[in-house]
C-alpha cells in the first residue's frame, strides 16, 4: 500500500499546470476596426483627412479648400462619429466610386463622410 501511495504521489507531481490560452485570456485586447484607419487619406485638390489616436478615440484633421480643422472622433461600431458645425457626422469605409467623386472613382480603399466628401489611400 505504501508503494501505491508513492506511485500516485509521483504521478500527480509530473502533471504540468494548465495555463489559459491566449484566446481566452482576459488580458487579450479587442481589435477595433477603425484603428486600422490611422494615418492620412487623400482627397482631390490637396484635401486630406488625417486620423490619429487609438482604441476608439481619435483626432481627425480635415483639410479642405478653406484650410485644416480638427475634430474629436469616437468609434461607434464600424464608423467614426464626430461633430462638425453642430451636425453629427459619420466617417465610414467605402470604395472610390461610393464617395461620389470622379477624382477618386478608380480607388478601392476609401473613407467617406457623405456623398461628395471622401478620402482614399494611394
Amino acid at each position: 500500500m505504501t508503494l501505491a501511495l508513492l506511485l500516485i504521489g509521483c504521478s500527480e507531481r509530473d502533471v504540468e499546470p494548465k495555463l489559459p490560452s491566449p484566446a481566452t485570456s482576459k488580458s487579450a485586447e479587442r481589435v477595433i476596426p477603425t484603428d486600422l484607419w490611422l494615418g492620412q487619406w487623400n482627397g482631390p485638390e490637396g484635401t486630406f483627412l488625417k486620423i490619429t489616436g487609438s482604441k476608439g478615440t481619435y483626432e481627425l484633421t480635415i483639410q479642405d479648400l478653406d484650410g485644416p480643422r480638427n475634430f474629436d472622433g469616437r468609434a461607434v461600431g464600424e464608423v467614426i462619429q464626430f461633430e462638425r458645425n453642430g451636425v453629427k457626422e459619420s466617417l465610414h469605409a467605402t470604395t472610390g466610386s461610393e464617395t461620389g467623386m470622379k477624382w477618386l472613382s478608380d480607388k478601392s480603399n476609401c473613407l467617406t463622410v457623405r456623398l461628395g466628401e471622401g478620402y482614399c489611400r494611394n
